[in-house]
């Protein structure tokens, strides 16, 4: 199955001939579709009536500087200064982080969005895409956040994406750009970066987006086209049933698969069960790779859908809106 990426505010005509496809399972919203809170509303309705089958409809709305829907929509911090908080203040900087979730799912599920891809369980050990993305560099201190983080989600009908296993911050290298490769064994990466993702499994997180990073130590391929790490840790391991998402494709670390239909073809047949095709360009050529794989089992998928939004003025009468966004002002998210 494939979420696709489209190319503006509204929806074409070839757009919506592109959900007529028995392959789309969904779409992911960026900056380029958004103009308002109530025309991104009036577009996530529009995509779903243009279907002919329910459409997880996505955006990654972290915080920080990945925050895709801005205006009408609270200023979400990035994840780390929760991190620094922690060093002084444990419990109130893990109740902030749950609040962040709750606030961050709230709204997005208040505009008929079902999945924010979060939250980034990797180590913050200076990956340039990463950065301020991760709460923080010790592994249990992540984990905490992570069972945190998830709940808050879950608390307002969202459900979680761990992303990006098996760990994409002990890495310099930006995966948008360039090929990464992480030279640790197995043994070393269980007892680091693997550590918030078991956390976030157990605390029921529904899904894992792949990283488009090489464990050459591990096993040969980047780890969203790994049948090891998907089929023998991920599911085999670690036992998580939800949904394994690749990362975008069209990125620079994904090349290494060869063209579309090959870069679709070693996520599917290594185990993914969602390939993400972010470009509009790409669209195209993705359906007609997709052709004579079968539709895939889209009952995967009904797990990830939304559940109980009230709409944007149910959320407005929801007094732990207004204080968790005074909470979330403080100079320690500020700065």
């Amino acid at each position: 199955m494939l979420i696709i990426g489209i190319a503006g505010t509204t929806l074409s005509a070839e757009e919506r001939d592109w959900l007529q496809h028995p392959a789309v399972a969904g779409v992911i919203l960026f900056k380029r579709n958004f103009a308002s809170r109530g025309q991104v509303a009036e577009l996530a309705a529009a995509l779903r009536e243009a279907a002919p089958r329910p459409q997880l409809l996505c955006v990654d709305q972290e915080g920080g500087r990945v925050q895709r829907f801005v205006e009408g929509f609270t200023r979400l911090p990035a994840l780390a200064p929760f991190g620094t908080l922690y060093g002084r203040d444990p419990g109130a900087a893990l109740r902030l982080a749950q609040e962040h979730a709750w606030l961050m799912a709230s709204e997005i599920r208040a505009i008929g969005l079902d999945l924010s891809f979060a939250p980034v369980v990797d180590l913050g050990r200076g990956n340039l895409a990463i950065g301020d993305r991760a709460f923080h560099p010790d592994p249990q201190v992540v984990a905490a956040f992570t069972r945190a983080y998830v709940q808050g989600m879950h608390a307002a009908g969202m459900a979680a994406t761990l992303k990006h296993f098996p760990g994409h911050g002990s890495v310099r290298e930006d995966t948008h750009f360039d090929a990464a490769i992480d030279p640790r064994p197995l043994e070393v990466l269980e007892r680091e970066d693997l550590v918030p993702f078991a956390a976030g499994i157990e605390a029921g997180a529904e899904a894992v987006m792949l990283a488009h990073v090489t464990y050459p130590a591990v096993a040969p391929e980047p780890a969203g086209y790994s049948p090891f790490w998907l089929k023998d840790v991920l599911r085999g391991r670690m036992g998580f049933r939800g949904v394994a998402f690749s990362d975008d494709i069209g990125m620079a670390a994904a090349e290494s698969a060869g063209g579309v239909k090959a870069r679709i073809d070693a996520h599917l047949d290594a185990g993914c069960d969602v390939v993400l095709v972010c470009a509009p360009a790409l669209v195209p050529d993705s359906l007609r790779a997709m052709e004579g794989r079968g539709p895939g089992n889209m009952a995967a998928l009904v797990g990830l859908m939304g559940r109980g939004a009230l709409g944007w003025q149910g959320l407005l009468a929801d007094a732990r809106r207004p204080a968790i966004q005074q909470a979330l002002s403080g100079p320690e998210f500020t700065a």
